[in-house]
């Protein structure tokens, strides 16, 4: 089975699933005919679902639009999304934290999309952070340029390879591409995190409600879709936002992400668990596989 290193991932992103994927899909149908990500960010599920050709089809949706439109160009068009790239990155070089700037206003003003794979693969934790304007706003990472343009052009033209002719791409609010969900779809979710960012998360307008959300889950069971949520967790003692409602009837484990970044920063050795929930449908599907021994952590 392939690893981690072993999937394309042309988005650098903050919270993204990358590295936990091989544990995750040991929780989904061996076969899927859809997979539908409404706050699909890096992607990272669908692209390692698809290394393992284990969907027919996918549904990539995030509320924010440059990302999706980001998408839309690594499938569409990977040879000049690539050639757009390498170009910048060579342009930075001798003066990166100038030309990081250049590109920053430029991207605020154009929103392209070559523009804003270099910002992402420069600044700081790889986090989309945006102004009270609506203005890309996160700084560089100066200890790095970003992907070297070789390493880049392989993660698109694979990730095109692997999503193309097959994966519908939009920018909705997630209730509404919930609505169109039918019984042949798998649904993953990682939408923003309470513990992060409460009711509001940088990258997106709307605010986020639990409740609205919880509320979206139990339309969701009432139509009997297969769904998975990744939400919250706790690093060491200290748990993140409102457990999911017993009234949803979800299956909880807890998988293991590693040691947080802000407690390799204080020199602690604190592990983060991530909360991971199938719904009713998704638990009656996958029952009689051997759940991982590794994440049986906490579960009812």
């Amino acid at each position: 089975m392939p690893g981690p290193s072993d999937v394309p991932q042309p988005i650098p992103y903050q919270g993204s699933k990358r590295q936990i994927a091989p544990v995750l899909l040991k929780y989904f149908p061996e076969k899927i005919y859809r997979l539908v990500e409404p706050f699909a960010g890096s992607a990272a599920i669908s692209i390692a679902v698809a290394t393992r050709h284990r969907a027919k089809r996918f549904w990539l949706n995030d509320a924010h639009a440059p990302l999706i439109r980001l998408w839309r160009q690594i499938i569409d068009s990977p040879t000049e999304l690539a050639g757009a790239y390498e170009e910048l990155w060579h342009n930075q070089l001798g003066k990166e934290r100038e030309f990081f700037d250049e590109v920053r206003r430029r991207f605020n003003q154009s929103h392209d999309s070559a523009d804003f794979l270099y910002l992402l693969a420069r600044c700081v934790k790889a986090a989309i952070r945006y102004n009270s304007n609506g203005e890309f706003n996160n700084t560089p990472d100066n200890r790095r340029r970003g992907a070297r343009p070789a390493e880049m052009r392989r993660r698109i033209e694979c990730a095109s390879a692997l999503l193309r002719g097959r994966t519908e791409l939009s920018s909705l609010d997630y209730r509404e591409v919930l609505a169109k969900c039918t019984s042949r779809d798998m649904v993953y979710m990682d939408p923003p995190y309470q513990g992060v960012c409460g009711n509001r998360d940088q990258r997106y307008l709307p605010a986020f409600a639990h409740g609205e959300f919880c509320d979206a889950l139990q339309r969701l069971n009432a139509r009997g879709i297969m769904f998975a949520v990744s939400y919250d967790g706790r690093t060491g003692d200290k748990a993140y936002g409102e457990p999911m409602p017993d009234c949803l009837n979800l299956r909880h484990f807890e998988i293991r992400a590693g040691r947080s970044t802000q407690a390799t920063l204080l020199g602690r050795d604190d592990i983060t668990y991530e909360s991971f929930y199938l719904s009713p449908s998704l638990a009656a599907a996958i029952a009689g596989s051997p759940i991982p021994r590794s994440t049986q952590l906490a579960f009812w």
